[in-house]
């Protein structure tokens, strides 16, 4: 089953920040400075820890990954935003 996660980092180094944004990229959306959302499986999720875990310093920097429920449920009906509203990026799928 795929659910929505949010992902936030803090990262102090250029290198290992960018290193990070470059893997959560392939994975979800881009929403805000270092926010993500992203729609993962299991599996997914696992290859995920994985590739991120030899990137962060663990005395400085800290990867923030919030389960947001079931996929099939809509994203935008748990977010509140004050100011600009969430407008989900439209996905298309090629096969």
């Amino acid at each position: 089953m795929r659910r929505h996660y949010l992902i936030t980092y803090d990262v102090s180094d250029d290198k290992r920040r960018t290193r990070i944004f470059e893997t959560l990229k392939d994975s979800g959306d881009h929403v805000q400075f270092s926010v993500f959302f992203c729609e993962l499986n299991a599996m997914e999720l696992a290859s995920l820890r994985t590739l991120l875990m030899p990137l962060v310093n663990e005395k400085e920097d800290q990867i923030m990954l919030v389960d947001l429920g079931p996929s099939h449920a809509p994203l935008e009906g748990g977010i509140e935003c004050l100011g600009k509203p969430y407008e989900p990026t439209t996905r298309t799928m090629i096969f």
